[in-house]
């Protein structure tokens, strides 16, 4: 199973989903949601922007399609709390517009992201990843959790 689609794409579908399905959801407003919106924003950059520093520094690629053309396992940095933190980063920018536009929907939007994510792309990842970096990998994989 091989994914095709880029991530930051499917995160644009998802976000758009969120966005145009709120006709379809019951209308849900709290006092401070933008404020708790533009914190889940900020985190989402701040873990993105992280994430592809810390591939830039190790000098390996940020191509989620080719993930068999790592040169090198990132495991710090941010990496440390999360092997997935770029999808992390989307699933908290995805997580801010459902706060600002359809909290149920945004909801199940954004658990159905981390399903696609998880099935199409980080277990794909993870399967070339242990072929490049075999135990090196699996123990990372032991000590790091998948997504938080």
């Amino acid at each position: 199973m091989h994914t095709k689609i880029p991530p930051p794409l499917v995160t644009l579908l998802f976000g758009l989903m969120i966005y145009f399905s709120r006709p379809a959801f019951p209308i849900i407003e709290f006092e401070h949601s933008s404020i708790l919106s533009f914190t889940f924003l900020i985190i989402g950059l701040f873990v993105l922007i992280s994430a592809a520093r810390a591939f830039r520094a190790s000098k390996t690629t940020i191509n989620p399609l080719k993930p068999e053309q790592a040169t090198s396992l990132v495991t710090g940095d941010i990496f440390r709390f999360s092997r997935n933190p770029m999808y992390l980063g989307m699933a908290f920018i995805l997580s801010s517009l459902a706060i600002s536009f359809n909290l149920i929907g945004g909801v199940i939007f954004v658990a159905l992201f981390c399903m696609y994510i998880t099935i199409f792309q980080i277990i794909p990842e993870e399967v070339a990843m242990k072929k490049i970096f075999s135990q090196e990998f699996d123990t990372y994989m032991q000590s790091t959790r998948r997504w938080i």
